[in-house]
Parts: C-alpha cells; structure tokens; sequence
C-alpha cells in the first residue's frame, strides 16, 4: 500500500496539520505570519458581531515572533484578539468553544525540535479547518491582501486571558470519574517535554489525587522535545524505575499526544492504549460506531485484537484530521495514531494527551492491577519505520525504480504483511513503513526500498 500524508492539489503552504516549517524562515517568517493571520481573519470574519480569535502557544523561542505577527495579523483584519499563552493544543480547541470564539489558533510545531514551529487552526466549533478553507486562505495570501484592511475604527483589540490554565485543568479533570474514583495511591511519572504541558498536566494528576514526579517542566525556549517527552521516552522510562512509579506519562510539546510505559519502564505506544481504550468503553457500554478509526500506520495487531473483540477498524490516510472526519462519518467515539495521538470525541475535538493518559488511569484504578497486565493488549506484528531524508521539493516515489522496488517488496510480503510509503506533510522525508509475521523478511524488503529512494533522490 502507497501513502501520502501530504495533501493532493494546489495547496503550497499548509501541510497535514496547520502550517510549518523552520522558525524565521519560508513560511515562518514575521512577514508571512503577518499576511498569514490577516487572510484567515478575512476568512473567518462573517456576520456583524465582534470577532475574536484565542491564541495560545508552546514554549518555543520563537513563539516571542509568531504571535505578535499573528496578533497584527488579526487585529489589522477587525478582529479581536485574546492571548492565552502556553497551553496544550487541545486546551485551545476546548476554550475555542468555550470562549465562543470564531477561530482557535495554537502556535506549535508539536514533536518537532525547537527550530521548527507551526500554526494549527481550530474553527468556532474546535475542529481543524477543512482542506478546502485552508486552500481559500492560501488562495487570499497570494493575492492583493488590500480587502483585508479593516477600517482604523474597525480595528481588533488585544487582551490577555489569565485564567485560561486553570480552566483547561478542570476541563481535563471532569474527564475522569472523580466522583466514584481517585488516583490516591498510584505513583505517576509525568513528562511534559518541556512543552505546553507543562503547569497543567502534573497539577490535574496532583489534584486527582496521585503523587507525581514531574520531568520534562523546565521549559527554557530550547528544550523542547529535547531528549524527552513522547518521542524520546529514555527519561522517563528511567524516572518510573527510579521512583518505583506504577506508571510513567510523557506528553509531546502540544501535549495533544501521549506515550505510557508501565511500572518495568516497558514502552506501551498509542496502538495499545486504543486497544485498551475500546476494550473498556465497550464493556462499559459508551463505545460508539461498533468500532474506532485508525490511520494506515496503525499495528496489524490492533485490528486482528479488535476483529476478536467483533469490533471493526476504520483504517484513514495518515493526520487526525483525516481520524476525526471518519469518526464523525461512522458515528465512532474513538479513534488515533500508533504515536499516541488519541481523539476521544466524547471529550475534545482534537488529541488530547493528558485525558487520554486519564482514561488509562482510570482503568488501572478501577481494576486494581498493574499497568503492565493492563495495557498488554495484543502482540504487535514485527514493524519497522525508515525515514529517508531528501530535499525539500523532492519526490523520489514519482521515480520509476522506487515504484518498482515498492512493487517487489508488496509481492515479497504477500498477504502476511503491508507497506505504506508516503512523502511526510511536516518534514522533508519519506517514511518507510512495513509489517510482516517474518521480521527478516521484512527487513530485507524495507532496505530495498529505502536504498531505492536514496538513489533516486537529489
């Protein structure tokens, strides 16, 4: 199977999930962010209420320049503008709705390093924008911005929002059954990559009733990510044998993705935690849509557990948005990545790292067993990821010698395995994704294919 987690047609600037890139340069200049607000503002200025547009932030450097250019963006466009500052990516999609704001925005480039950052985009209802408005917005930043200009007495006003933290904190804590449990008793390791997450994450588990040891929340405007958080779980995994934790938590830096290890400092990614996720809501009776959505990248495992469990797998191209829009069309209330991105709509819009490490929780003190029974769902099928780095604008899958090593590689694996290759929409690789019950075999197609498109590339 080909995959491309880059969207097909005209789009230039936006990518899977909002607009990226290296930080003061391409799109992510002061300039372009400037052009960038005022076009979604002239988007999303309808009717003649007072507009207003949330922005909030993660801990980058570089979000000192973002959103102040963000900020002239939208008050030069009319519309009025409220500062939350750093909060969780799904934070923001709830105070999208919640403030009855006509755009949510969140500057963050999520598990990229500190030089890269982003603009992801939320509509008043808290879901991200459709291709077809991200490619309306483009469509207005290559053109003459004059219709843009609100009037000088027609300009947006700017306010800071102090409470917005402690909003999302209570928000996140009604999502587990306060009332009937607590995390009394349970030892939690909580890394929050120096990110987003950083104030509210350890305090929600703290007021839940845990005890908690915070890593990851010195953020210093460099850190982020750094050797820590979801996609570097070392610290962490240490930090749980260390405080002889019965569980360890790391977040990304938007906190919209989770990774857990159990009490033996064993990685439990998010393939598992969707497993264990459908297993209990389906027992309790608050499964919806016979089933969760996955993208392509998700475990064989996962759908031979749920065929077993007579629950289907609803299979999407690889971002949450293209998650989120197959729930909403099958009726489904769970859906996620391997990489621990997890949207339980019952709850927020968007992922949500922190509520779903909750919902983990919540099974492993309602049941009273160890994290390590618990969150051992299934046995993953062998899987390997490569990625391949070329240079930015290349395409090395057009090429007729990667094709046909693709091609060779799906006849190798047969019905006892996949592929997916994809061009990645947030950085300059391509991802070379396989599974096989035969490792070796496996690996030997991987290799072919990755040597393939080294060769092909610039």
């Amino acid at each position: 199977m080909r995959g491309d987690d880059q969207i097909t047609g005209e789009r230039q600037i936006f990518g899977t999930d909002g607009v990226r890139g290296r930080a003061n340069a391409g799109a992510m200049t002061p300039d372009s962010i400037l052009r960038l607000g005022m076009a979604v503002g002239r988007v999303f200025k309808n009717g003649q209420h007072r507009h207003r547009v949330v922005i909030g932030k993660d801990t980058r450097l570089s979000g000192y320049m973002i959103e102040p250019a963000l900020t002239a963006g939208f008050a030069a466009s009319g519309m009025d503008v409220f500062l939350l500052g750093p909060l969780p990516t799904p934070a923001m999609a709830m105070l999208t709705r919640s403030l009855r704001a006509d755009l949510g925005v969140m500057i963050s480039a999520s598990h990229n390093p500190y030089h890269d950052n982003g603009v992801k985009f939320f509509g008043p209802d808290g879901f991200k924008l459709s291709d077809e408005t991200e490619l309306e917005i483009e469509r207005l930043m290559s053109a003459n911005l004059s219709d843009c200009y609100a009037g000088p007495s027609d300009l947006g006003r700017v306010k800071r929002i102090e409470d917005a933290g402690a909003r999302y904190i209570e928000f996140a804590k009604a999502a587990f059954s306060r009332r009937t449990q607590s995390l009394e008793g349970l030892r939690v390791v909580i890394d929050c990559a120096n990110g987003a997450g950083y104030k509210v994450a350890p305090t929600v588990l703290w007021e839940l009733g845990a005890e908690v040891k915070e890593i990851g929340v010195a953020p210093n405007g460099f850190n982020i990510n750094r050797q820590c958080g979801s996609t570097s779980t070392k610290q962490m995994r240490e930090a749980v044998l260390e405080y002889r934790a019965d569980i360890g938590v790391a977040l990304d830096g938007d906190a919209d993705r989770v990774i857990v290890c159990d009490e033996k400092g064993r990685e439990i990614d998010g393939d598992q935690i969707l497993a264990l996720i459908a297993q209990s809501w389906k027992k309790r009776e608050l499964l919806k849509g016979d089933g969760i959505a996955a993208t392509v990248m998700s475990n064989m495992g996962l759908e031979k557990f749920l065929k077993g469990e007579k629950l289907q797998l609803e299979r999407t191209r690889v971002g949450d948005r293209y998650v989120v829009e197959a729930m909403r069309a099958k009726g489904m209330n769970v859906g996620g990545e391997p990489s621990g991105h997890v949207i339980l709509s019952d709850y927020a819009t968007t992922g949500d790292g922190l509520i779903t490490a909750l919902q983990v929780l919540s099974v492993v003190a309602r049941e009273g067993r160890k994290v390590s029974d618990v969150c051992d769902m299934f046995d993953p099928y062998p899987q390997i990821l490569e990625n391949v780095r070329i240079c930015e604008g290349d395409n090395p899958l057009t090429d007729d010698s990667v094709k046909a090593a693709i091609v060779a590689g799906e006849k190798t694996l047969g019905d006892k395995g996949r592929l997916v290759i994809r061009k990645s929409g947030t950085e300059p690789l391509i991802r070379v994704m396989g599974e096989s019950e035969n490792e070796d075999v496996l690996r030997g197609v991987i290799s072919d294919i990755c040597a393939a498109v080294e060769k092909a590339g610039c």
